[in-house]
């Protein structure tokens, strides 16, 4: 199948509907070759978006290796506001806590250019901030005096519910990056149509809802998995019990299909997935009766404390 390609919003960048997320290979740590065979593949198949953060680990430095020699064609995100991972212990750790004071975040997005092994990136995002620190008037210049620099080509905020819903109607980012998928869609009614209306481009993680389902039993207590687990439970829509891979395939084909979405990224540390995913994004989207059946459930099921996860 060949991959869409779609416009990110007034951006003007030409992105695939399929993207790569690092935090799988970086969280993982994937070997360096591994890394390669999986970007190189993808690239060779047309996915030009690649995401990734400083929080993931070693994830900037192995995605700056393997995409070296093609850095020109990508369309490279990576995020920024984790200035505590200056220190060898969070580096070590994968410390993610974020640290938003103006003078630590210019030193951040440095630390993601040399860890990238570039000039520049093409989206450079804020990562989660608070809703304080979107109000802050000295936080946002450090991102938009990094376009100014040219150390980004445009900025965008990665965030979900009230904080997504500032972001864009700030008219401070270029890009949003938020979480849909069946087992999230609250920003579906809540945020994406405030999106369009501003011509923001909108990047989706997690569109697969972190493949929850896999898991035949509860997993351990996190904020990761767990959450959407626990909704897939409630909702037990009935594609879920046709297979792994079927489900794979109805969750990506409905957050790509839905309104407003421009790119969603998927990670993986295994090479054939990109195959898969690729041939799961090329087979169009979902029937709308279908679409609308995932839908319906959720809006019979879903409790108001069902927001948009990190």
């Amino acid at each position: 199948m060949a991959i869409e390609y779609r416009l990110l919003g007034k951006t003007g960048l030409r992105v695939s509907s399929l993207g790569f997320g690092g935090s799988e290979v970086g969280y993982q740590a994937v070997a360096q070759k591994t890394v390669d065979k999986i970007l190189n593949t993808a690239l060779d198949a047309g996915i030009n978006v690649i995401d990734t953060a400083e929080c993931y680990a070693d994830g900037e430095a192995l995605v700056g290796k393997a995409i070296g020699r093609r850095r020109a064609e990508v369309v490279l995100m990576t995020k920024c506001g984790h200035a505590r991972l200056e220190s060898a212990s969070a580096r070590a750790s994968g410390y993610a806590d974020n640290d938003w004071e103006p003078a630590m975040l210019v030193r951040s997005i440095e630390r993601s250019l040399k860890n990238l092994g570039t000039d520049h990136v093409d989206v450079m995002q804020f990562h989660s901030p608070p809703m304080a620190t979107l109000k802050d008037g000295r936080v946002i210049e450090v991102i938009h005096k990094a376009r100014e620099r040219g150390q980004a080509r445009f900025v965008g905020c990665s965030a979900d519910s009230d904080e997504a819903v500032y972001a864009v109607e700030s008219g401070a980012f270029d890009t949003l990056q938020i979480s849909v998928s069946i087992a999230d869609q609250e920003a579906i009614d809540r945020v994406l149509p405030k999106a369009a209306a501003r011509g923001m481009g909108v990047i989706v993680k997690r569109p697969i809802a972190n493949a929850a389902w896999r898991h035949g039993k509860r997993p351990p207590s996190d904020w990761y998995t767990r959450p959407y687990w626990d909704r897939l439970q409630k909702l037990d829509y009935d594609f879920l019990k046709r297979g792994s891979d079927d489900a794979a395939a109805t969750a990506l084909r409905f957050t790509l299909g839905t309104v407003g979405v421009t790119t969603a990224i998927v990670g993986t540390t295994r090479v054939e997935r990109i195959a898969q995913n690729i041939a799961h994004a090329g087979a169009g989207a979902l029937a709308p009766a279908e679409y609308e059946a995932i839908r319906a459930r959720w809006r019979a099921v879903a409790p108001s404390d069902w927001i948009g996860q990190r």
